[in-house]
This record gives C-alpha cells, sequence and structure tokens, in this order.
C-alpha cells in the first residue's frame, strides 16, 4: 500500500502522509497518540479499519502559512486562563485564523491521494472518520483523550481536506486551551497530528477495558456496548449494556441491559452521521450476542497482551466482516486510572481477586446442583 500511496512523483508525500501498517515505530511527536495506537495495532493484524495518518511536519509547515504561527501567538498573549469568556474567544479567534489559510500544496495534494487510495477497492467515495491525534493524547500519564475534534461519515475528498484542517484547529478549543494552562504546559508547544480512517458500519460499538474499573482487578474485562456507532457511548448520551467478563473463561458473569432509545448510524445520502430513534422491539435486547461478547473480549485480551498493560478500547460490530466475529478496534489506548495508583501497593491484591473470581465462576455450577 505504502508504494502505490506515495507514487506519481510525491516524492514527499511520506513527510505528510502514512498509512497506519506503515506507521509502526513512528514516534508519538510525529503522528499522535491515537494514530500511534492504530499503528501499534494494524503492525499486530489487528483486525483495524484501514487509514491513514497525517504526520504534524504538515501541521508544523500549516503553521508557517502566511504567518498563522506567530498570528496565535499574538492571540495567546491576550489569554487570561482565569476567565471562561476569555478563553473561549481566544478559541474562536484562533480557529478562524486556521480556518481561512489555504492548506500548502503538496500537504492537501499528499492527503488527497491518500483519500484516493481508501476508495480505490470500492471504486467509489468511501466515508471516513477523520479524528485529531494530539501529541499529549492516549499517554498513560495524560487526560488529554478526547480534547480534540472527530467528524464521522466524511465522504469527499474535499470534506475530507476541510475535516483535517478543523482538526488542526481543534488543538486549540477552550477545553484545550484549560486543559494545557493547568498542567503548566506551553500553549505554542503542543502539536497536531491527524487520523483519518475508513468508517465502519457499526451494528452495535462500544468500549472495553481489560480490567474492572470500579475495583481494578484485572482478571475481568468491563465492556459496554449499544446500538450504532459508539459515540453516543463515549459521550455518555445514551445508558449502555453493561457486561463483566472473565478473562480467563471469556464468559460473562454479570450483565445488565440498558433502554437504549436512540442511536447515531452513518447517513451516506446526506454524507454525514444521524440520530433516530431506537425501533421498539430492540430497545430493551441486548446490544451484543453472547458469542459477541466473546469476540470482543477475545480481541480486548489480545490487544492488552500485545501493548503490555490494561487497555481503554474502542470497537464496533461490522456483520458484513466475517473474520474476528464481525469485531473492527477503532482506537485503543493505555488505562490510566488504575495505572496511576501507588507503585506501593500489594501486588498480590489483583492476583488473589483474580484467582478468587476464575474459582467462583468454575464452582458456581457445582454449587447450584446441590441447591
Amino acid at each position: 500500500m505504502a508504494n502505490r500511496l506515495f507514487s506519481g512523483g510525491q516524492a514527499n508525500a511520506s513527510h505528510y502522509v502514512i498509512p497506519f501498517e506503515a506507521a509502526a515505530g513512528e514516534p508519538i511527536a510525529r503522528i499522535g497518540g491515537k494514530c500511534a495506537g492504530l499503528a501499534a495495532l494494524a503492525s499486530a493484524n489487528a483486525p483495524v479499519s484501514p487509514g491513514f495518518a497525517i504526520t504534524t511536519e504538515a501541521f508544523a509547515e500549516m503553521m508557517a502559512v502566511e504567518g498563522l504561527g506567530k498570528e496565535i501567538g499574538t492571540i495567546l498573549a491576550s489569554l487570561d486562563v482565569n476567565d471562561i469568556r476569555n478563553e473561549a474567544k481566544v478559541s474562536r479567534e484562533i480557529e478562524s485564523a486556521i480556518i481561512r489559510r489555504p492548506i500548502p500544496p503538496q500537504i492537501e495534494k499528499s492527503i488527497r491521494a491518500a483519500y484516493n487510495h481508501l476508495c480505490s477497492d470500492s471504486m467509489a467515495e468511501v466515508g471516513v472518520a477523520v479524528r485529531s491525534s494530539g501529541t499529549g493524547e492516549d499517554l498513560p500519564d495524560a487526560s488529554f483523550a478526547g480534547q480534540g475534534n472527530t467528524y464521522l461519515s466524511v465522504v469527499g475528498a474535499d470534506s475530507v481536506v476541510d475535516k483535517v484542517r478543523k482538526c488542526w484547529a481543534s488543538l486549540y478549543t477552550a477545553r484545550a486551551i484549560s486543559y494545557r494552562a493547568k498542567c503548566g504546559m506551553g500553549q505554542l508547544d503542543a502539536q497536531m497530528a491527524v487520523a483519518v480512517q475508513m468508517m465502519v458500519d457499526a451494528r452495535s460499538a462500544g468500549v472495553a477495558m481489560t480490567l474492572d474499573p470500579s475495583n481494578g482487578d484485572r482478571s475481568k474485562i468491563v465492556i459496554e456496548s449499544t446500538w450504532g456507532l459508539g459515540e453516543t457511548l463515549v459521550s455518555g448520551e445514551v445508558t449502555p449494556d453493561h457486561f463483566l467478563i472473565d478473562k480467563v473463561m471469556l464468559i460473562p458473569i454479570a450483565r445488565r441491559i440498558a433502554v437504549k432509545d436512540h442511536e447515531l448510524v452513518a447517513d451516506s445520502l446526506n454524507r454525514s452521521a444521524m440520530r433516530r430513534p431506537v425501533d421498539e422491539e430492540r430497545r430493551e435486547r441486548s446490544s451484543l450476542s453472547d458469542e459477541e461478547l466473546r469476540a470482543v473480549a477475545l480481541a480486548a485480551k489480545m490487544i492488552e497482551r500485545q501493548f503490555g498493560c490494561p487497555q481503554d478500547i474502542e470497537w464496533a460490530i461490522d456483520e458484513k466482516r466475517t473474520e474476528s466475529g464481525g469485531v473492527v478496534i477503532l482506537q485503543s489506548r493505555p488505562e490510566t486510572v488504575w495505572a496511576k495508583k501507588k507503585a506501593n501497593q500489594p501486588p498480590q491484591t489483583n492476583y488473589t481477586r483474580g484467582v478468587s473470581g476464575i474459582l467462583d465462576t468454575l464452582v458456581a455450577p457445582l454449587l447450584a446442583k446441590k441447591k
């Protein structure tokens, strides 16, 4: 793919665009946390939707267009982090400065070529997700994930280029500016890469954590799911179905099915994502079968093994896919809450709890027969 993507005289394309499968080992400083995670997943043959990273070199060259970086510095000089209205005003001014600048031709050409390559197998323009991939996102010791913008069901090269520019601008949302100020991070030191990834025809989607976030138990996997795209779950718009999975047996040991009254789905006609009511028959039905739960848990367990630490994973079920039980991994980041616990916590705690959980799972059927 890399050779085809960068053919046609684009000698410098690799400075700006790298397919996920060719980006393994690229530093986060170059492709951001989200793209680095996707590249690592792709290199491990995880079921990742194809896509590419737009590097921080592209962002840096954009900052040089018509003195953009200097203008942003001037605007930031008026920042008052103790004034919410001032933060919002500064954010709007920076966004306007970025949006009105043209993307350098060589960068735009590379983005268009990479998108057209994604479309080559389908012989039509495909929908993609365009996601920010900041250099401070998705790190074990950072809480910056989710600060940048995401755009779903983006169709057409013109729209992709436009959304890339808006992702760059989202580096300076009011919440991102505020976060950096609270953490003592330099506002002008931040960099933004962008992930462009083919959309998944998600019947169901959600998150999986390879430990129990309520107590840090690493012998469990917690899966939450809903109908349609997972953004409604991540944003807190819907109450998801909740499953507690034994990591060894890969079976649910507890489940809670929620009422799911609306879903977010790809709208190919309007080239966007749309919210719609969930039909009555599905509202109180589990959004995952037991077979799909096992497939998600198996993928999550493999990803944790690959990265060597507990993971917070976003996934979707695409019924058109026959491999991996229909599971597609959208992104994975290190779990942060329990990773920050003090190192002197007794190491046997999770082990003991894990062994207890496994024994409970194995013994429960025997105890039930005696009753």
